[in-house]
């Protein structure tokens, strides 16, 4: 037999002859993480056969979804992320929002808010209402839900340091709508340890502050069993420059860690994992990022079973968010950025998200103006509705790469958990600078390759149109007055207030900082009685001293 008809028996043997021959495109063969990419994947490269790792939807290990039914049974919340100004006009954008389709409130806060600062202090000029909402009081918060019903609305708020005391403040304007805290719905992000590896909003050091977060378990499984207390967001490492593998390891190391905390104080791990949530970022990696949300159910699956000893299946199961990759937009030819979020937002429904967020094509420029995120809502309604994959359940399951690649993310995250465990635990590893080494690596690698052109960027190093300037797009812009006008409101809220009941809330909140009472029916007793955010956060502050963050450079 000649060794053309050998070869043309084996298909495999005849496509290697012929790719030895053939040109191929002068570019990265490698994901957006900078992994390298074989030409092909076949059953040899993946193991999903060999192991008990698929499975079937609503089953452990969840790899292909959480729910039965998935989409099926119900779409994903269509949660568009907001807040800017005032109470009142993030108020207006809500109902807008809402009245366009939307079917769950996600509120931005100010960076005043965001470090516990009140609107009227110092270090907070020029910083109020630009990037968010800016809450300081109960009395913000009622204006930022009125006609809104508190009871029937899912909220989630992205907020980490502080965020015990808006938590506070949004069961306080509940119960003046008398929707009382067991029937209030939604999330709070109040991820503290990913701030100190990758966002750097906290108040006070991490042990006092995963106090914090371990009495706001215990406060909600007592009063507010459908409120979810924390949101462990990978989305924040990954803009900060993470790779999806140290997306997913560091994300599920610090769910992990709150896991460890409850338990250690003494909560019953069943009573307060089924509450915890996730929310992750869908970059432009498709198959890549696919693969990461598959990962991600399989890992927490098996730890919180296996090593964490939860007997009940929503202890095991990963519910998450997703957010479209607001690092992957461009002030360059913005409207690219639409087609950018749609493939994102595509990939995160592909990989069984629970609720979606989609950017505006203008979040590089300015907030989003109600033109740009109609455009985003429009992106996901057309998802759901006109493109058919919400119809099956995991469709990309059984591909080769897709497992194959599946399996190479959950080895690089056990990789990761197996040298933080080494190096002490989440907080140890943070306090040495490990995690934040890790993720500035990362991002230098990747912006390197960006500026030497082998990571292509549509409209910054490639396809470049001559004389572009100035985007011709509306800029939404914030007022001078919503600062003044927030100064004005919280001189009247000093005035009108009790004192007495203030400076007792104040001290009650102080007491239990030095003991061991909780820590959450205290702040909610101080948002009741009109201390504002920024007197609580000085309290915790003065009494729990602040994180100073170790030198990585």
């Amino acid at each position: 037999m000649s060794t053309v008809e050998k070869t043309s028996s084996d298909p495999r043997a005849l496509w290697e002859e012929a790719l030895r021959g053939a040109k191929l495109r002068d570019v990265d063969f490698t994901t957006l993480s900078g992994e390298e990419l074989k030409v092909i994947y076949t059953a040899e490269d993946a193991s999903f056969s060999e192991r008990d790792d698929l499975g079937m939807p609503g089953q452990f290990p969840y790899t292909r979804g959480v729910h039965p039914t998935m989409y099926r049974g119900r779409l994903w919340t269509m949660r568009q992320f907001a807040g800017f100004g005032s109470a009142a006009q993030t108020n207006e954008r809500f109902k807008f929002l809402l009245a366009n389709g939307q079917t769950g409130l996600s509120v931005a806060f100010d960076f005043p808010t965001l470090m516990g600062h009140d609107s009227d202090e110092e270090i907070s000029l020029g910083e109020v209402g630009q990037v968010g909402v800016a809450i300081s009081s109960l009395a913000d918060m009622e204006t930022l839900f009125e006609g809104i019903p508190m009871g029937e609305v899912s909220t989630s708020m992205t907020i980490n340091g502080p965020a015990p005391i808006l938590l506070a403040f949004y069961i306080a304007a509940a119960e003046r709508q008398g929707v009382p805290p067991e029937k209030i719905r939604g999330t709070v992000q109040n991820d503290i340890l990913k701030e100190y590896q990758a966002q750097h909003a906290w108040l006070v050091a991490p042990e006092p502050a995963l106090r914090m977060i371990t009495d706001m378990m215990a406060y909600c499984s007592d009063h507010a069993p459908q409120w979810n207390t924390i949101s462990i967001s990978g989305y924040h490492i990954r803009e900060a420059g993470s790779t999806a593998a140290q997306e997913l390891a560091f994300t599920l190391a610090n769910g992990m860690e709150y896991v460890r905390r409850g338990i250690a104080a003494g909560l019953d791990v069943d009573e307060f994992a089924p509450r915890l949530s996730f929310f992750f970022d869908s970059h432009l990696d498709f198959f890549e990022e696919i693969c990461k949300f598959r990962a991600a159910r399989r890992i927490w699956a098996r730890k919180m079973r296996d090593e964490f000893g939860a007997k009940n299946p929503k202890s095991w199961m990963v519910r998450f968010h997703t957010q479209t990759a607001g690092v992957s937009l461009t002030a360059q030819q913005p409207e690219n950025n639409i087609v950018r979020t749609a493939y994102q937002a595509l990939a995160a429904v592909l990989g069984g998200t629970q609720s979606l967020h989609t950017n505006s094509m203008d979040e590089t420029l300015s907030l989003p103006t109600e033109k740009a995120v109609k455009i985003a809502l429009r992106t996901q309604q057309i998802l759901a509705e006109e493109t058919g994959v919400a119809n099956v359940i995991d469709p990309l399951a059984g591909s080769y790469f897709v497992e194959e690649q599946t399996d190479r993310l959950e080895e690089q995250a056990e990789a990761y958990f197996k040298e933080i465990e080494e190096r002490g635990g989440v907080v140890p590893s943070i306090e040495s600078g490990f995690f934040q080494s890790e993720i500035h690596r990362s991002a230098l690698k990747y912006q390197r390759a960006v500026e030497a052109g082998t990571k292509r960027v549509v409209g910054v190093n490639s396809y470049v149109e001559e004389g572009e300037g100035q985007p011709e797009i509306d800029i939404h812009r914030i007022d001078p007055s919503v600062e003044s006008d927030q100064h004005e409101r919280l001189a009247a809220l000093r005035g009108s207030r009790d004192s007495a009941a203030v400076e007792s809330a104040l001290a009650a909140v102080r007491e239990a900082c030095r003991g061991d009472a909780n820590l959450q029916e205290r702040f909610v007793a101080a948002a009741h009685a009109s201390c504002t955010l920024g007197e609580i956060a000085q309290v915790l502050r003065e009494e729990f001293g602040e994180f100073k963050e170790p030198k990585i450079l």
